[in-house]
C-alpha cells in the first residue's frame, strides 16, 4: 500500500493506493494519524479511490482511525470508496458509522459542518 498525505484547512487528507490489508504498511497510516492528532488536527479524510482490495484487518484499521478522531472530538470521512468497499461496509453494517464523501470538496464540507 502506498500512502501520501497533506494538510488542507486543518484537515488531514490521507490518500491510499493498493491493498489495505492491515499489513505493516497500514502502520504508517496509523502513525500519520497519531501525529496529526497530537498536533491538534482532529478532522481526517481517507481517500480510498485507489484502494483495490480491503480485508477485515484493513476495516479494523479504518475503525481504529475513526475512533481516534472521535475520541478527540473530531471526525473522519471516507472519500470515494470503490463499489467493493461500499458493499463491504454495508455487509458489516459499518455504513452506519462511516460517512462517505464523493470527493475532497464534499469531504471538507462534511468535516467542517461536524465541528
Amino acid at each position: 500500500m502506498k500512502l501520501t498525505h497533506s494538510l488542507v484547512d486543518s484537515i488531514l487528507f490521507a490518500r491510499l493506493q493498493g491493498d489495505l490489508i492491515g499489513s505493516p504498511d497500514s502502520q504508517q497510516l496509523v502513525e500519520v494519524v497519531n501525529q496529526s492528532i497530537n498536533d491538534a488536527i482532529i478532522l481526517g479524510a481517507i481517500d480510498l479511490s485507489k484502494v483495490r482490495f480491503i480485508n477485515s484487518s484493513g476495516i479494523g484499521v479504518l475503525v481504529s482511525l475513526l475512533t481516534k478522531f472521535r475520541n478527540r472530538g473530531g471526525e473522519m470521512v471516507l472519500i470515494s470508496p470503490s463499489e467493493h468497499i461500499r458493499k463491504l461496509l454495508i455487509i458489516t453494517k459499518l455504513n452506519a458509522i462511516f460517512t462517505v464523501a464523493e470527493d475532497d470538496a464534499q469531504a471538507a464540507n462534511i468535516l467542517k459542518e461536524s465541528k
